[in-house]
């Protein structure tokens, strides 16, 4: 009985083992199989969810596959696209361009059509139409244009060692300019108290009327609340000879990057390239600061003749790099334009043109227009020099003076006074401008006290009043 168990045991225990052995091939040749079949599968073009397989690093789909995924990567590219229209539609509103904004992402055209036909695009317009209603003209802070501020700097003093160092300009520097540290404190302060750059043009607008005849009407600035508008102009950009050596920039130039800087001459010689007068730091304080700006506008630039514009001596023919500073200024005054900056007549010879008589002002504004004008190209803005205006400010200008400087192309006229002050007359805008300098920050500091405390400006290195 013992020898029968023993030997069924064996039997059992072998035939289990062959079962096993039966079991595992007949899985080996299952899985064999099923990858013979997955292999002739892929080969045909076919596809597994989640199962890649790679023939030179790329997927292999069958022929509706591929046309799927090809539209899915052209819809992919329109929505990329179309987020990258409203990103930039955006960066336009930063600077309350809302009306740009939506003519730019209504300017799309799409496999499918206009902007109309994508959802995406409808809503952002949508969105910002919204936030376009929520502006107030002049951010709730004027009434009307009439109480916008214009301030006016001359060249700025980037060395104030050189400037003020006991020289016979250091006094008439101290009077009549102001450092780039008081300048950067001046912008600081206009911005935190929600200030706002807007061009003169912006002002007013010329409408025609049916019968054909044309008008000034003042416009109506939208911002957000609690902003307000002003102007900003600097005099006489033409960095004088006589200035060089005294710490100020010696002309304009494009930099490497193609962006306006300014260069300034060492006492060794030697020159230098940098943010060194109102032009640069206005175009990097803007950048750190985009709703400082309205729709891109930055300044205006007031241009004479006799010494040259922009640092380029433009006023001497015999010259050895007279046509080649004249193609400098002409591509400056381009990219000024292009950046946002006004520029204006300040006359060729800096002359009172109110004391002067008329046969100088025409033989003068002709001048400015054949030597300046053909290199800057066309401006309506005549500013007095000295601030002197041809007429008196009560009443409409009626001068042959006037006559003949809106007969040249002049719309707008600008003076000088200690508060804002403008007229915008059916065929002419006038106004004028506050000035700030030395004498205004140490001797009449209550004239600019709206706008900044002084105390709070003044450079430390900038002497006392010695005047």
């Amino acid at each position: 009985m013992d020898n029968r168990k023993k030997q069924h045991k064996k039997k059992k225990k072998k035939s289990n083992v062959l079962l096993g052995i039966l079991i595992v091939e007949l899985i080996i040749l299952v899985i064999l199989f099923g990858s013979y079949k997955i292999y002739m599968y892929l080969q045909e073009g076919g596809s597994i969810p989640g199962l890649e397989t790679l023939d030179n690093g790329n997927k292999k789909l069958s022929q509706k596959e591929l046309e799927v995924k090809q539209e899915q990567e052209r819809l992919q590219k329109e929505l990329d696209e179309m987020k990258e229209l409203v990103a930039r539609a955006e960066k336009l509103t930063i600077g309350y361009d809302y009306d740009g904004a939506i003519e730019l992402i209504k300017s799309y055209e799409g496999s499918a059509g206009g902007y109309e036909l994508y959802t995406y695009l409808v809503d952002a317009v949508k969105r910002l139409e919204k936030e376009k209603s929520s502006l107030v003209a002049f951010g709730g802070e004027y009434s009307s244009v009439f109480e916008i501020s214009h301030l006016y700097f001359n060249p700025l003093i980037a060395d104030a060692s050189l400037a003020f160092d006991g020289d016979g300009e250091a006094k008439s520097y101290n009077m009549y300019n102001i450092t780039t540290e008081e300048f950067k404190a001046i912008l600081q302060s206009l911005y935190d108290q929600g200030y706002v750059l807007i061009r003169l043009s912006d002002i007013a607008t010329q409408q025609t009327n049916e019968d054909g005849t044309s008008k000034y009407q003042p416009n109506k600035i939208y911002l957000r609340k609690g902003k307000k508008p002003i102007i900003i102009s600097e005099n006489d950009v033409s960095y004088h000879k006589y200035m060089l050596d005294d710490g100020f920039a010696s002309r304009l130039v494009l930099d490497e990057n193609g962006e306006l800087a300014c260069q300034m001459q060492l006492p060794d010689g030697s020159t230098v390239t940098g943010a060194f007068d109102i032009v640069p730091i206005i175009n990097e304080f803007v950048k750190e600061h985009p709703d400082f700006s309205y729709k891109g506008a930055k300044g205006l630039l007031t241009l004479t003749g006799y010494d040259g514009v922009f640092g380029y001596r433009t006023n001497d023919p015999d010259s050895p790099t007279y046509e080649e500073d004249k193609e400098a200024v002409r591509r400056i005054a381009q990219a000024l334009r292009e950046d946002g900056w006004e520029l204006a007549c300040h006359s060729w010879g800096y002359k009172d043109m109110k004391a002067a008589d008329l046969a100088l002002l025409k033989s003068d504004t002709q001048r400015w227009l054949d030597e300046v004008g053909s290199l800057i190209g066309p401006t309506d803005i005549y500013v007095f020099p000295f601030g002197n205006d041809i007429e008196s400010a009560s009443g409409s200008y009626k001068s042959e003076k006037y006559k003949f400087l809106k007969s040249s192309g002049f719309n707008y006229f600008l003076g000088v006074y200690k508060e804002p002050w403008l007229h915008v007359k059916n065929n002419y805008v006038r106004m004028t401008r506050r000035p700030v300098d030395g004498q205004a920050l140490l001797e009449y500091p209550e004239r600019l006290a709206d706008l900044f405390n002084a105390e709070d400006i003044i450079d430390p290195r900038r002497p006392a009043k010695n005047w």
